[in-house]
C-alpha cells in the first residue's frame, strides 16, 4: 500500500513518524482546526521534541504537546496524536508504522 507522505520526522525517541496528505487536510478542514494552517513547522518541532505521553486506553497511542508562544487566540501549546503500529514489510516481517492521526492547538497552564 502506496501512501501519499507530506513528511515524516523522527521523534527524539528515534521513532520516524510521518504526516499524510489525508491526514493534513483533515487536520486543517474549516470543521476540524484550520488554526493549524499555519502551524505546520511548529507540528514537526511537536513530534521532534516534544513531551510525550502513552495513552493510558490505548498503548499504541501517544499524545505529543509542546508549547509555542505565537499561537491563535490564547493557545499556548500544540498536541499532536500519533499512533504508534506495525505493517508487513515485503518479507511479512513487522516494520514500523507510526503516523499523525491529528493535531490541534489547546490552552495549557
Amino acid at each position: 500500500m502506496q501512501l501519499d507522505k507530506r513528511w515524516t520526522v523522527r521523534d527524539r525517541y528515534g521513532n520516524d513518524i510521518y504526516l499524510t496528505e489525508e491526514r493534513w487536510e483533515h487536520i486543517i478542514d474549516p470543521d476540524n482546526h484550520p488554526e493549524m494552517e499555519d502551524c505546520e513547522e511548529n507540528l514537526k518541532q511537536t513530534v521532534r521534541s516534544g513531551r510525550r505521553i502513552q495513552d493510558s486506553l490505548n498503548p499504541q497511542k501517544y499524545r505529543y504537546t509542546k508549547e509555542f508562544d505565537d499561537l491563535a487566540e490564547d493557545n499556548t501549546h500544540i498536541v499532536a496524536i500519533v499512533l504508534c503500529r506495525y505493517r508487513k514489510g515485503e518479507k511479512e516481517q513487522p516494520v514500523p508504522n507510526n503516523y499523525i492521526v491529528t493535531a490541534y492547538q489547546k490552552i495549557m497552564g
